[in-house]
């Protein structure tokens, strides 16, 4: 699923929501380091269930080792949707990849 995820952004099929501009905007996330994330990255949540249509949550890492969290569409759709992207806080997650049990 990851590769077929990367290869259409890497082609330009992806659209970013009006929340997920805002976001990157806010958090000084450039499209560079969104790209760079992608490539160094991992499923660490799926959402096979979600409400607007299955979807998975993203870690991954920029060139200068900032960890991304990437929420986007499953890449059966023709377009890839992020729906949001954000800097995982430490104290909320364990290695940036699970939960921690009082966040759940």
């Amino acid at each position: 699923m990851l590769n077929a995820i990367r290869r259409k952004i890497r082609i330009g099929q992806v659209e970013f929501s009006q929340h997920a501009t805002d976001q990157s905007i806010i958090r000084g996330i450039s499209m560079q380091d969104f790209r760079d994330a992608m490539e160094r990255s991992e499923v660490i949540e799926d959402y096979p269930h979600d409400k607007y249509g299955p979807s998975c949550l993203i870690l991954g890492f920029t060139l200068s080792h900032r960890p991304l969290h990437i929420h986007c569409s499953y890449p059966m759709r023709p377009i890839i949707k992020i729906i949001t992207l954000y800097e995982p806080e430490p104290s909320r997650w364990i290695d940036f990849k699970i939960r921690r049990q009082d966040d759940a």
